[in-house]
């Protein structure tokens, strides 16, 4: 019985988050996040301010949460500071620079290092120059794959949720297979019940065949060996009557001959005194052959008995038996296909039984809500997030001015300075460099203080989350909090389930989801729902059995042999034991005649051949008849004799064990008939029993098939860990990803901005025009 298997749905796993366009920035990030915040995920902490609800937190409480947040609090810090005094240092440096101060005075000092410190002070600009650049570079890119990953999130998101209903709705789908997949064994056994005559009829036939075969092929073979005897008797009285026939005419030619033959002898006198004519009288005498009309009249009773026509009727019987089964078994066939019908609407209710559809259907209705909400919040997500990206754009464009400042300078100086040209008579072209390099400088303090609060909120933001969600995921501590009791109020995965003992939880879910496991087995459902009651079917096939056992079934008795037949088979043994053959036999063995006629021919011959006799002719003559008698006795005589040779051997042969051959048989047939009588009740019970066994036995089979599809394939999870991990993917290695790394990079920059203030401001005073000249003259030119 063929049931198949439960096809698993497909899915479309088109939508996994590309890879990083910076892998090696990502690398940095998360690795600077993990030296901010070294500390694992305080489970029990957030689980007890969880369930604090509305009471208030207690002081060891929030210093254990302060404590866990300190890396990210001594960032806020440092970023508050740099939004607080960059600000202020940069209006004192203006205030300060227009009063002839910090750098303000156009005044430079000369003297024999000046070259050395312009060209390290340009080598440094240009490098930090350069780290500006690249941080700003990496922020485009991030800034931009942001969009993109918030574009990309909702096909994603509604891939997500497609597959989940995908999920879920193939799990009544992969029900109703099973339910299904009942019509075999039903169809099975309703055609069984339908055909049971030539079923049911046919095990019961090969039941009694098997004690009555070898009766009937015994009895089937003692008639065939008494039929056999019966037709060498009959061979041999007819032998024995054709050889008399040719005895009477053989004794007669040789009579005349020995008459004729005598009367030449005579004539010829002496010479032929010592010719003897024994040899023209037979040997043997057939008339003296004993009579076999016993054995004929015995064995011919028996071939015209019915015994024969008896055997024949046991096997009619038997082949009748299919249809008194068949016609005897209406009553119980219709009970037990009601009792199928009643089965069939018990496996049909396993749906309702499992509450599926439900879960489809709000399943379904969350997922066209979802959709429906994301559908709707889609333009006015897009539509923010452009403006997040120009606003963060325009101050990727500040540090990107600021850098352009900054590489101007560096090419406007050197090309505008003459090293033998008084400061106060610089070039215009060096003294734009040296105006650049100071713009450069005031746009960094103008929005240097915005690019820190930009990092500052996009670092608490993306920072915290990746490392609360993503870092905690990855490492199942998010599990192990999510199955800490009581973290969501009224709500107990093993109470839900019926768990007493509440072994079940999210990690051990989520750990054999990932090996494409069954809900069944990681839900652990066998403790709360019992597949035995769900499948219980016994109801059905107990009132099948005990219609089975109301059935009464009785067949056409079977009568092997009647006492006369017994009797008659064994007085034809008795009577057909062949007569005492032994003198026929030695008479069959000699020569037809006394003598050989062909030896005495040949003394003729010789006699004639003397020329002694005077009838030379007449003993040629008899000669030549003597030959011819001969030729014509031998062809006569040989094949009836040697047939009736082969005869006696036959019955002698057969009929030597046929009275003991018969009683064994009869014996035989007296048991089986005993056999019959006694057993003939028990082997149809037997049989109906095991027919029975062969019905329920496929039912046994279907349960044992269902209850092993619905723990080991049906609602396989792995999917949901799929579709979780696509999620965690989209939203740490998409999302927060490309946030992390966008205010990693424009950190980058505004740190850098710093360093470049300050070396801009001293690379600035070697290419502006000062106003006081100061002439550097050589220590030795001076002596």
């Amino acid at each position: 019985m063929e049931l198949g298997n439960i096809s698993q749905p497909e899915y479309d796993l088109s939508s996994q988050a590309p890879g990083s366009s910076t892998p090696g920035l990502v690398g940095m990030v998360h690795g600077f996040l993990r030296l901010v915040q070294p500390n694992a995920l305080p489970v029990e902490l957030i689980a007890d301010f969880v369930q604090l609800q509305n009471k208030e937190a207690t002081s060891k409480e929030v210093k254990e949460l302060l404590l866990y947040e300190l890396g990210f609090l001594v960032c806020v810090a440092i970023g508050l500071l740099f939004i607080i005094l960059v600000p202020l240092v940069g209006c004192c440096f203006c205030c300060c620079h227009c009063c002839g101060n910090c750098g303000g005075r156009m005044y430079q000092k000369q003297d024999r290092h000046m070259g050395c410190r312009r060209w390290a002070l340009w080598t440094s600009v240009l490098l930090v120059s350069a780290f500006l650049l690249a941080g700003d570079i990496c922020a485009f890119i991030n800034n931009t794959r942001f969009s993109q990953a918030v574009c990309g999130t909702f096909p994603n998101v509604n891939n997500t949720l497609d597959n989940i209903h995908t999920y879920v709705t193939s799990i009544p789908q992969q029900i109703d297979f099973i339910i299904e997949s009942s019509d075999v064994p039903l169809d099975h056994a309703n055609r069984s019940l339908q055909d049971i005559g030539p079923s049911l009829g046919g095990m019961i036939i090969s039941g009694i065949r098997s004690s009555t075969d070898g009766a009937l092929g015994s009895l089937q073979s003692l008639l065939q060996g008494m039929e056999t005897l019966l037709a060498a008797f009959g061979s041999i009285n007819r032998t024995r009557l054709r050889l008399e026939e040719l005895q009477s005419g053989s004794s007669q030619q040789l009579a005349s001959l020995r008459d004729s033959l005598n009367q030449t002898l005579q004539r010829c006198g002496h010479p032929c005194d010592g010719v003897s004519l024994r040899a023209l009288a037979l040997s043997a005498n057939f008339s003296t052959m004993p009579s076999v009309e016993q054995q004929l009249e015995a064995l011919d009773i028996v071939s015209q008995s019915n015994i024969t026509a008896s055997l024949e009727k046991v096997n009619s019987t038997l082949d009748a038996t299919p249809d008194e089964v068949q016609e005897q078994s209406q009553d119980m066939v219709a009970k037990s296909q009601e009792q199928l019908g009643l089965m069939r609407q018990e496996i049909g209710s396993l749906q309702e039984k499992l509450l599926f559809r439900d879960v489809e259907e709000n399943v379904g209705a969350f997922v066209g809500n979802a959709t429906s909400v994301l559908e709707e919040y889609r333009g006015l997500i897009i539509t923010w997030d452009g403006l997040r990206f120009s606003v963060c754009a325009l101050l990727c464009c500040m540090v990107l001015l600021v850098v352009l400042c900054n590489l101007f300078g560096l090419m406007l100086g050197p090309l505008g300075l003459k090293e033998s040209v008084l400061p106060t008579q610089r070039s215009s072209l060096s003294n734009a460099g040296g105006n650049f390099f100071m713009a450069g400088v005031g746009f960094s303090f103008i929005f240097s203080w915005l690019l820190m609060l930009l990092v500052l909120i996009t670092f608490m933001l993306g920072g915290n989350i990746y490392m609360l969600a993503c870092e905690s995921w990855r490492s199942q501590q998010l599990f192990q909090l999510m199955d800490t009791p009581g973290l969501i109020p009224g709500f107990n995965l093993s109470e839900l389930l019926g768990q007493e003992d509440g072994t079940t939880n999210f990690s051990e879910i989520y750990r054999q989801c990932q090996q494409d496991t069954t809900l069944w087995q990681a839900l652990h459902l066998d403790e709360s729902v019992s597949l035995d009651e769900l499948l219980n079917i016994s109801q059905y096939t107990g009132e099948i059995s005990t219609t089975f056992e109301k059935m009464n079934i009785t067949l056409s008795p079977i009568s092997l042999l009647s006492q006369s037949q017994r009797d008659l088979l064994l007085n034809a043994s008795r009577a057909g034991q062949p007569p005492d053959f032994t003198p026929t036999l030695e008479q069959l063995d000699q020569n037809v005649t006394q003598g050989s006629l062909l030896d005495l021919a040949a003394e003729l011959e010789q006699l004639a051949d003397s020329g002694d006799s005077g009838v030379e002719e007449d003993l040629k003559a008899h000669a030549s008849k003597l030959r011819e008698l001969d030729k014509e006795m031998q062809t006569n005589f040989s094949g009836p004799m040697q047939s009736l040779k082969e005869n006696i051997r036959l019955v002698q042969s057969g009929a030597a064990q046929l009275e003991e051959r018969t009683k064994a048989v009869l014996d035989k047939a007296n048991k089986t008939q005993e056999f019959l009588e006694r057993e003939m009740t028990n082997i149809i019970r037997n049989e109906t029993q095991a027919f029975l066994e062969e019905l329920l036995n496929v039912f046994e089979t279907y349960i044992f098939w269902a209850k092993s599809r619905l723990t080991g394939d049906v609602a396989r999870c792995k999917p949901i860990v799929q579709a979780l991990d696509n999620v965690e993917a989209i939203t740490c290695d998409y999302l927060l990803d490309s946030l992390n790394a966008f205010w990693f990079s424009l950190g980058w920059c505004t740190v850098f901005l710093l360093p470049s203030i300050i070396l801009a401001v001293r690379l600035a005073k070697f290419y502006r025009r000062m106003d006081v000249a100061d002439v550097y003259r050589h220590e030795a030119l001076e002596m």
